[in-house]
């Protein structure tokens, strides 16, 4: 399979009579933009917003990012999802860098919703506040679960990818400034010296915890509590198979915007050919009950084993009970003989004291850690917040709390906040992105 990734560099976003793309400025008719966004019924306010870097701005609470693309040809940017089933990662398709399309609630978040700031102390803790941001701030008529902790926000979620796919559209018939080719050969078919390399492996274990159907990661619009592990090209990945679901603690979170650009997947890209063989990624799940962690893990191995890996990568999105699954995975890896390194982040406490997995082996003793989702946070006011700040305290963010005997209320009435790491949107960058770690004193 060959992908092509046509880059356009967006320097500016602004509001415009058109929706187009010029010398780098990207403009969207706010008009037309809103009519696409309000084709779902239960979208009962909606706005756009422009947040960019360096602004004084907090936006709480995120619900998800994406990237906006276009794919030449013809089809949906993610298939099964946004339109019909087409095969991912085959062909080309234009990307609009260093911008994404945040969908942020107007009022309600939960659980797995976070927070954003674009400047000051807080912009380092997520990628996010590097970019160009056209924040959808959106509220809707699902009752049913606005007092929920746990919310599917699936009219959010939809609405934010058709507004991708709009804005997409606009560099459908302009020349890239670059092109990125993502190619392997069939994995029988490589070069003797190819073959020769190392072979690796990644293995990855999209969100599935929740065995009701509407909160987990999709591929290809399928939820991946359905699924299980699946021999999949990189380019799929890459290309709009995946996308993010609505469960996990954010900052442990993979966006659909870190699908689209997954690091880790591109840094073995690099690698290959040149000091391993880059097999392709085995898509995994997280699981609930004992025996199907169990089983995941021993497919997994099993078909790592016969692909002929030497090597593996595994990285999860979550922690505590994913824990299982991934440990169980690294551990079914070297049982197989194939040496595994892990990604992840852990979960160390406040005081950074507690054990930092939930299980542990002595088999997995090669793990990159991406920081500690307990960390506290201390951020200052902020000029202006998108969204609504007391969200953070009073609609259970994982990060957030409405008091504490010891720090008080995570929002304090001059607008500075204290909060756990956990509610940082995307913040450990797990996905491969994380300039974090842990230290060991």
């Amino acid at each position: 399979m060959r992908l092509e990734i046509g880059n356009f560099y967006v320097k500016d976003i602004i509001f415009g009579n058109e929706t187009s793309y010029r010398d780098g400025i990207l403009s969207i008719n706010k008009e037309e933009a809103l009519k696409i966004v309000k084709e779902d019924e239960h979208i009962t306010y909606a706005d756009i917003v422009i947040a960019k870097p360096g602004d004084e701005v907090r936006i709480v609470p995120v619900k998800e990012a994406i990237e906006p693309r276009y794919r030449v040809g013809g089809g949906p940017i993610f298939p099964g999802v946004t339109g019909d089933l087409m095969q991912c990662g085959n062909g080309k398709t234009h990307a609009l860098k260093g911008c994404s399309v945040l969908v942020v609630g107007k009022h309600w978040g939960g659980f797995q919703d976070g927070l954003i700031d674009m400047s000051g102390e807080g912009a380092k803790y997520t990628l996010f506040s590097s970019l160009k941001n056209i924040c959808l701030v959106a509220d809707t008529d699902e009752e049913f679960e606005r007092y929920e902790q746990q919310k599917k926000n699936r009219a959010l979620r939809w609405a934010g990818m058709r507004l991708a796919e709009y804005i997409g559209n606009c560099v459908k018939d302009l020349e890239p400034h670059e092109t990125e080719i993502y190619e392997l050969d069939p994995v029988t078919k490589r070069s003797k010296e190819i073959n020769d390399l190392p072979n690796v492996v990644f293995v990855m274990q999209p969100q599935s915890q929740m065995e009701e159907l509407g909160y987990n990661d999709l591929v290809y619009g399928w939820d991946c509590n359905r699924m299980l592990p699946t021999f999949m090209h990189p380019n799929e990945v890459l290309d709009g198979a995946m996308i993010s679901g609505s469960f996990m603690p954010c900052s442990s979170k993979w966006s659909t915007y870190d699908f689209q650009n997954f690091p880790m997947i591109k840094r073995l890209y690099q690698e290959h050919g040149k000091t391993i063989n880059f097999i392709g990624v085995i898509m995994s799940n997280l699981n609930v009950a004992l025996e199907q962690k169990e089983r995941a893990a021993l497919f997994v191995a099993q078909m790592a084993k016969s692909l002929g890996a030497d090597a593996a990568v595994v990285a999860e999105e979550g922690y505590g009970n994913p824990d299982a699954d991934f440990i169980a995975c690294i551990v079914a890896l070297e049982d197989a003989g194939v040496k595994t390194v892990g990604l992840t982040n852990e979960c160390t406490g406040r005081d950074g004291a507690s054990q930092p997995l939930v299980t542990l082996d002595r088999k997995a003793n090669a793990i990159v850690s991406c920081g500690n989702v307990s960390e506290l946070i201390k951020l200052p006011p902020m000029k202006t917040v998108i969204g609504e700040l007391k969200s953070l305290a009073r609609d259970g963010l994982s990060g957030g709390w409405a008091d504490d005997e010891i720090l008080g209320p995570s929002v304090k009435e001059d607008g500075s906040i204290i909060m756990e790491n956990n509610s940082m949107f995307c913040g450990d960058r797990v996905a491969g992105w994380s300039t974090k770690t842990m230290v060991e004193y």
